[in-house]
């Protein structure tokens, strides 16, 4: 909605991310490190599957379909579904996954600071959102790839291409995921999905396409994912049609909160957003609401759906969760923070947080 050649499907990524992941595994193979085939099909198929927990419009619903399920613990729960399916050909792939494998640069390559998944994203998506800034050399970075104490690390030569790498990824963030257009979009749809989850649960009978309205009737737990495979068949069902069909339905319904965020939605009317350094106070969220009561003629209830106040973080690098270490001919290693000789690097691992306010771009401010 916000980068017109966006283009960025989650079989589009994967496919790019099992490339990049039999690059590196040749690379650590040619560098004398033991990986079998069997370990090899294994990262292969983690990688291939590590997004398949994801809903439609992947982080956005996270937290209204799935009522806060992360994706990866869904994507675990396929998985396993999988591994029934192919009599247990997922093993491994699975122990590699939740890092429970010896071999754990091997869980690395699939989900780390220095995944494949991210050296793909980052190039795909400069490319067709046309942000060159984002451009990293994911070639010399493979190439320098290595392992060291168990741990997949980068040799010393390539500690300029992890600089740019993490600096690509900060300016990715603000330009492009967290862009405010962006951010304006993925609340919009959110808000729709709130309100019509709210209305089947108070027992309107909203058209729905079955999956989705599965999933607004109730507030499912990781729990009942677990106990009810049915379930995860209904959500392998969802994508961003559902939502879509929907919300073209929805434009026409009686409820005129949710039929004006759809209206909104469909006619790429988001809501006017400013980003501020401080939290917004209560005056200004209260002003904004009373105004949109007497703008859109809505319940006072309902002024949640379209003035609010939240935070964004970008944190590029974060050194707590795990890092990324170079390594020096000495065979010592350092952290990436510790080892540049740029400032700006220690700063990445710092997250830094925004305010936003977000209300109909109609109101006079």
């Amino acid at each position: 909605m916000v980068y017109p050649g966006a283009y960025h499907t989650r079989f589009h990524h994967v496919i790019g991310a099992m490339h990049l992941a039999n690059q590196a595994l040749e690379t650590l193979k040619s560098k004398g490190h033991k990986i079998t085939d069997e370990e090899s099909k294994a990262v292969i198929c983690g990688v291939l599957l590590h997004d398949i927990g994801h809903g439609p419009f992947s982080h956005a619903l996270e937290y209204t379909i799935t009522n806060g399920i992360n994706h990866e613990e869904l994507s675990i729960l396929f998985m396993e579904e999988l591994n029934r399916e192919f009599d247990g050909q997922l093993d491994l792939t699975i122990k590699i996954f939740k890092n429970t494998y010896p071999k754990k640069f091997l869980h690395q390559l699939v989900s780390s600071q220095l995944d494949v998944d991210r050296l793909d994203y980052l190039n795909r998506d400069s490319f067709y959102t046309g942000v060159h800034e984002g451009i990293i050399g994911v070639d010399r970075i493979i190439k320098l790839l290595n392992v060291h104490n168990n741990e997949l690390v980068v040799d010393e030569k390539g500690i300029y291409s992890i600089e740019k790498f993490l600096v690509a990824r900060r300016i990715m963030y603000w330009q492009v995921y967290l862009h405010k257009t962006v951010v304006a979009a993925e609340f919009l749809i959110i808000n729709i999905l709130r309100k019509a989850k709210e209305l089947v649960q108070s027992g309107e009978d909203l058209f729905c396409t079955n999956a989705l309205k599965l999933f607004l009737r109730a507030n499912f737990t990781l729990n009942d994912f677990k106990t009810d495979t049915g379930l995860l068949k209904a959500f392998s069902e969802l994508d961003d049609y559902d939502v879509f069909t929907c919300a073209k339905q929805w434009s026409n319904h009686s409820d005129k909160t949710l039929s004006t965020l759809c209206k909104w939605m469909i006619n790429r009317k988001l809501y006017k957003i400013k980003i501020v350094s401080d939290k917004v106070s209560e005056t200004t969220i209260d002003d904004y609401k009373q105004k949109t009561i007497k703008e859109l003629n809505i319940p006072e209830r309902d002024t949640k759906y379209f003035v609010f106040s939240e935070t964004i973080e970008n944190n590029a690098y974060n050194p707590k969760e795990d890092r990324i270490s170079i390594l020096y001919k000495d065979k010592t290693t350092k952290d990436i923070a510790e080892a540049s000789d740029q400032l700006n690097i220690s700063s990445l691992s710092k997250p830094v947080k925004k305010f936003f306010i977000c209300y109909p771009k109609t109101i006079q401010t």
